[in-house]
């Protein structure tokens, strides 16, 4: 970057910046174990943006049924348990959609390996879900912004499970009926 590009910083040139940059720096204040403890003591539930924006929505459009964190391997942000779907609010930056996501210019060698790690459990756990029968639905957080399209996805989801139900429950009654023909 030349000086002549950057008229908001007229008097240092690109390498003086990354230098005061690494000046200014603040040094954490805890140990590495004690700031591990402080990190892992904060709780992700509702979130304003995410998971209260999904519960009004379901509300809104009168979609019932779902429940909120039930003690279900995959930390489940919603929960329809009949229908047997999982509903989860990704924020873009924790979990790396790929419209909105973005690495943190500084730090990269912690923030690339976490973010990544996200990402690989949240597949597993989509994996986990489905080996277990469950659908798995994800609603990025940008998304909350179009309610009718959250909505519709959700129902969808739930009108595809209760046709499923419906289906194995056919199924059932002809095997008994077939069983007792005998």
């Amino acid at each position: 970057m030349l000086v002549s590009e950057t008229a908001n910083r007229p008097h240092l040139s690109w390498t003086g910046y990354e230098k005061l940059d690494m000046l200014l720096a603040m040094p954490d204040t805890f140990t590495r174990k004690k700031r591990s403890q402080i990190m892992a003591a904060i709780r992700s539930r509702g979130n304003k943006d995410t998971e209260v924006k999904l519960a009004a929505i379901l509300r809104a459009y009168g979609i019932k049924g779902w429940r909120r964190h039930l003690p279900i391997p995959g930390h489940l942000d919603f929960v329809f348990l009949r229908e047997r779907l999982a509903v989860f609010v990704d924020g873009c930056f924790w979990h790396g959609c790929q419209r909105h996501g973005h690495l943190p210019h500084t730090n990269q060698d912690y923030w690339h390996p976490k973010l990544m790690r996200n990402v690989v459990r949240d597949r597993r756990t989509n994996r986990l879900l489905r080996k277990a029968n469950w659908r798995v639905l994800r609603i990025w957080a940008h998304s909350l912004r179009m309610s009718d399209a959250v909505a519709r996805r959700i129902t969808a989801q739930l009108d595809a499970a209760e046709k499923q139900c419906r289906t194995r429950s056919e199924e059932h009654t002809s095997e008994l009926q077939s069983l007792t023909n005998l």
